[in-house]
């Protein structure tokens, strides 16, 4: 093992100098590239779970453009999950203003407010899960995950490093990052590489892995501007406001009051753009506004293009992809971010598996088998709305339908979920295996519990609705082997009605039922004879 005296000291508001300390830093069970939301979470979740791990970003700071905003309902299960709910939820618009406006400007009268899609309630509980989606800016949102990630990992964070290039031996990752400030260079040996390094992946094109899908959908000019606009849309707050005909473009709010983004279409028809001239962008500011004498400070401006594109691969040998390095979404449906959040969920716990010792490697190759056909499906849905003129509404609540199929998932041997993958068509909460464990109100109890979502994790957990000797017997027997697996019974924390509706949502036809429920919140085995060889089930879960 290489020892090496250089760490990097992260800050919030940038990086600090490389400080002289003595530390073998050479070695790592996992190596994260990129430090965007996915990047970020997935380090969070690496540590929730004890896992010894290094991230390295680029950039010295976090995103000073808005870029995504919207946090689906799931997104915002995994940050509860990790302790990040009300700061994130804090950081985010209030609830009250994600709404999407359609109007030929900011001032139309006859302008249309809707709000999140949202199906009728087909079950009993009333709600579908408790942490709802919100509109929070990438830029807001990167320095809460920062924090996190650096209170939990510490200098193992370290922005303002890249990976300059890597060797994969098949045992192993041999990796040489830089210092871009001070441009040292050094070695670190890891397990497994994660790249998290966005769409234009050094990792993805290093490791050979193709992207399939059409590119250039769209181009648009992303203009971060502060303008006097508090009053003007008091009575018709907003998340986005998209502009009719005559209109063009549409604007994102980052406050409802000064901070905006205005998206201009750069369609072949438009007039050739000099990002530079601010004076120009901000007539176009005053025309899309329907104010023409706006005062108007224009930040700092970003082109992009709309592509929807799948890597033909989300793993190759050591080298794994997650977020935009494995998908690039269209974001119109704002579940970009959402998906790359939840390859990370999906990841982390397969990752504290396999290097812990519990699980074999054959383990991850469940993750592209679960992931990469949801990730399929959002290109097609955000590719289609893309390509709406009636325009579309944001789905809150369409990644909780996703139920995957793969070797880490038991099926019921005569009964099967109606569908695998997403179901545009709404939620309906179940548990059959490879569905998310649905939410149902808790009163709190002892252990703090106020949805049964909060029972799950950081392990395995066998949920039941009753406290069941014979069940909790054969988890205490498991947890003796060394797979992490916590025993918890609804009724011990619930009330009577919600004890009842968890025994149906288990659906066993009447019998009492148990479900393992895998630390990502997905079900993963249920069954209803408590004699089960619960550890003959793990295994096969856990080694295909």
């Amino acid at each position: 093992m290489v020892t090496s005296k250089l760490i990097l000291f992260v800050t919030l508001g940038g990086v600090g100098p490389w400080k002289e300390v003595a530390m073998a830093a050479s070695q790592t069970s996992v190596l994260v590239v990129g430090g965007g939301p996915v990047g970020l979470t997935l380090s969070a979740l690496l540590s929730r779970y004890g896992v010894d791990h290094m991230l390295v970003e680029t950039r010295r700071t976090t995103s000073s453009h808005p870029k995504a905003r919207g946090i689906s309902a799931r997104s915002m299960e995994i940050f509860r999950r990790i302790g990040l709910e009300e700061q994130v939820r804090g950081a985010g618009l209030p609830a009250e203003q994600v709404y999407f406006y359609r109007g030929r400007d900011l001032v139309d009268p006859e302008f249309v407010r809707t709000g999140l899609a949202r199906q009728p309630d087909n079950d009993d509980s009333g709600e579908h899960t408790p942490s709802p989606g919100l509109i929070c800016s990438q830029d807001v949102l990167e320095p809460v995950l920062l924090r996190h990630a650096v209170e939990l990992a510490g200098p193992r964070v370290r922005f303002g490093t890249r990976l300059v290039s890597f060797t994969d031996d098949g045992q192993g990752v041999l990796a040489v990052v830089e210092d871009t400030a001070i441009g040292s260079r050094r070695q670190v040996r890891a397990d497994w590489l994660v790249g998290c390094d966005g769409a234009t992946s050094t990792l993805r094109n290093e490791a050979g892995i193709a992207m399939e899908g059409p590119t250039g959908l769209g181009r648009y000019l992303s203009i971060r501007y502060e303008a006097p606009l508090g009053q003007v849309v008091a009575d018709r707050a907003s998340a986005s406001y998209f502009l009719t005909t005559p209109g063009r473009g549409g604007f994102m709010a980052v406050d409802n009051d000064r901070h905006w983004i205005y998206q201009y279409p750069l369609t072949p028809d438009a007039p050739e753009l000099d990002p530079s001239d601010h004076g120009h962008l901000a007539g176009l500011i005053r025309t899309a506004t329907g104010i023409p004498d706006l005062d108007v400070t224009v930040r700092d401006t970003m082109t992009w293009r709309m592509d929807a594109q799948l890597a033909n691969a989300y793993r190759r040998s050591r080298v794994l992809l997650a977020g935009d390095a494995a998908h690039t979404i269209p974001p119109t449906g704002g579940h970009g971010m959402n998906t790359g959040i939840g390859d990370a969920d999906n990841l982390a716990w397969k990752l504290a598996a396999v290097t812990t010792g519990y699980a074999g490697d054959a383990l991850l190759d469940s993750y592209e088998a679960e992931r990469r056909p949801i990730a399929r499906q959002v290109i097609g849905i955000s590719t289609a709305n893309a390509q709406s003129r009636a325009g579309y509404r944001i789905d809150d609540e369409l990644l909780l339908t996703a139920t995957y199929q793969s070797t880490a998932v038991i099926p019921d041997p005569d009964s099967a979920p109606k569908q695998t993958g997403l179901s545009p068509d709404g939620y309906r909460p179940g548990c059959h295996p490879g569905q998310r464990a649905p939410h149902v109100r808790l009163t709190g109890g002892d252990v703090g519990a106020t949805s049964t979502l909060d029972l799950v994790g950081p392990g395995f957990t066998l949920l039941t609705a009753t406290d069941n000797p014979a069940w909790r017997r054969r988890a205490e027997t498991v947890q003796q082997t060394g797979i992490p697996l916590v025993f918890q019974a609804v009724s011990t924390v619930g009330s009577r009605e919600a004890t009842g509706l968890w025994e149906r949502l288990v659906g066993t036809g009447g019998a009492p039922g148990a479900v393992l429920v895998r630390p990502d919140g997905h079900v993963a085995w249920r069954g209803t004879d408590p004699e089960v060889d619960l550890q003959a089930v793990l295994q096969r879960i856990l080694t295909s």
